[in-house]
């Protein structure tokens, strides 16, 4: 039986994710093998992700391994992916989603997002978190 290799990245949401698509494919019947590691937007951590500059700082040592065969698939966070894939790279497969929301914490119990009456200020390091807030 031909082995399936999974590239993964080693934070624990990553690895949860993989052990579940992993599971997916030998309750198929088939046999897998996970190779995990650390990228490049595993190691900057004291730099803004906007900021390193390069695209796909969670993706690209994992292209990497597909590319040169080392891996099969590789399992990654739609959030962690690029807008657009590099060439010759395409998305198989999505699992069902947990749960998607959002939270906003706050010390001011009277404060809500669509509460437009006076401004807020909202802190995050997510480039998209920011262009979604920005429609608010």
């Amino acid at each position: 039986m031909t082995t399936i290799h999974i590239g993964s990245r080693k934070s624990k949401l990553a690895m949860w994710q993989t052990d579940t698509v992993a599971g997916m494919l030998q309750e198929s019947g088939m046999e897998t093998k996970i190779s995990s590691m650390e990228t490049k937007g595993d190691k900057i951590l004291d730099v803004s992700i906007a900021k390193i500059g390069s695209k796909g700082v969670f993706t690209e040592e994992l292209e990497d391994q597909l590319g040169n065969g080392t891996t099969d698939i590789a399992v990654h966070s739609a959030k962690d992916m690029q807008s657009i894939l590099p060439e010759g790279f395409g998305l198989i497969a999505f699992t069902d989603r947990e749960k998607p929301n959002d939270v906003l914490l706050s010390t001011n119990k009277n404060i809500a997002i669509d509460d437009t009456s006076h401004k807020i200020r909202i802190g995050t390091s997510s480039v998209r978190r920011i262009a979604l807030l920005k429609h608010f």
